[in-house]
């Protein structure tokens, strides 16, 4: 489902090149769930966005579910990430103004997306445990209300590959365990491929794959505990 060959991401420092990501060789077959872990600096959030055609390599290529979607313009990309790709970001990335349920509604508008929507929508803030919360506005919901309506706004579309980067950063350990459960039961249930970026060695344990970066390279590529999972989330 995931390949990169060769990927590499230099950027300009002082007037100095700044290499942040070395020769990096991935391969991620369909349905499974890898977390990605490393210090700081170790190039974890800009591997995650190299992989979901969010920036661009120095060198080396990506094919997501086939495609090379480095051979894409810019315009193409977003399109190919809006039919397959979802994404659950640290900070959430709410729209304000939106109310939750019109939050989750975004991904499918864009998409011209209309016939069943609101259902749609509805249905999963309510597997997600945010039935009665569907007209707050995110100011009226906590850190882990939040990041559970962004769980269902990125799932909306259905997608084949869920990048999701420090989803649990913000959140307390209960909490945040509980959010790494709902990706599971999605990589386990809709059988989404899971690639999971956290600082958190407990959580980055619960995938089929822990990768550690060090210094820009794959410093090791071992198997986690992937941990059961409960209720599922249907496709």
């Amino acid at each position: 489902m995931i390949v990169a060959e060769g990927l590499e991401k230099t950027y300009t420092s002082g007037g100095r090149p700044l290499p942040v990501l070395r020769q990096i060789d991935l391969e991620v077959p369909p349905e499974a769930f890898i977390s990605i872990v490393g210090p700081s600096g170790s190039g974890k959030t800009t591997l995650l966005g190299l992989l979901a055609g969010l920036d661009e390599p120095t060198a080396g290529r990506v094919r997501l579910d086939g495609q090379d979607i480095f051979a894409l313009t810019e315009d193409g990309r977003a399109e190919f990430r809006a039919q397959n790709v979802g994404f659950v970001f640290q900070t959430f990335h709410l729209l304000p103004t939106l109310t939750a349920l019109e939050n989750v509604l975004v991904p499918l508008e864009l998409r011209g997306e209309y016939a069943g929507a609101r259902e749609r929508a509805g249905a999963l803030l309510a597997r997600v445990g945010l039935g009665e919360r569907t007209g707050h506005y995110p100011a009226q919901l906590s850190g882990g209300e939040q990041q559970r309506v962004a769980l269902a706004r990125a799932f909306v579309n259905r997608p084949k590959i869920l990048f999701a980067d420090e989803p649990t950063g913000n959140l307390d350990r209960e909490t945040g365990s509980s959010i790494v459960a709902m990706l599971e039961e999605l990589n386990h249930d809709a059988k989404t491929t899971l690639v999971l970026v956290t600082h958190d060695v407990s959580l980055a344990e619960r995938a089929h794959r822990v990768i550690s970066l060090s210094s820009g390279r794959i410093a090791s590529d071992r198997p986690g505990n992937a941990a059961p999972v409960a209720v599922g989330v249907g496709r």
